[in-house]
């Protein structure tokens, strides 16, 4: 299994060359990739804490956002969970969630977490305990649902 030295910090804790890696990585994949014109960078990027994995090369292959409370949802909330396509079907999405949900735990405490995930991924996000909690909906021309892990109180 492929060592990933996993990282979480907030916005104004990245270096500019880690940002840069963190958005190059996500326009790879959500604009080129899936050939969806949209604003990749947004205002929730300075808002947010950015958990970012290198591989052995040093070079940034797996990303996901945790955004906070009252800026996406009423809960925390996870957003552009990007792996280089390369690196795809040997479980480091997997323990990419894993990760996330470790900061969120020590960070946040138990807490609800809602996402608004791209529909074909409904049953990665149910592995990780999702559940699908809206109708299909588009944004920006891709199927969505809304899904949510543990309890609203």
């Amino acid at each position: 299994m492929e060592k990933i030295n996993w990282n979480t910090k907030a916005f104004n804790d990245l270096t500019v060359n880690e940002y840069w890696e963190i958005l190059h990585l996500r326009t790879a994949i959500f604009v080129v990739e899936q050939d969806c014109p949209y604003q990749e960078v947004d205002e929730k990027d300075r808002k947010s804490y950015h958990l970012f994995g290198r591989n052995e090369q040093d070079e940034v292959i797996a990303t996901s956002r945790i955004v906070l409370p009252g800026i996406s949802y009423p809960e925390v909330s996870i957003g552009r969970v990007a792996l280089k396509k390369e690196e795809r079907g040997k479980g480091i999405a997997d323990r990419m969630m894993l990760e996330t949900f470790a900061f969120i735990g020590k960070t946040f405490g138990d807490v609800p977490v809602r996402i608004s995930a791209q529909e074909y991924l409904k049953n990665f996000y149910s592995k990780h305990g999702f559940k699908q909690v809206s109708e299909s909906y588009l944004e920006d021309d891709i199927p969505h649902i809304e899904m949510l892990w543990g309890k609203v109180e």
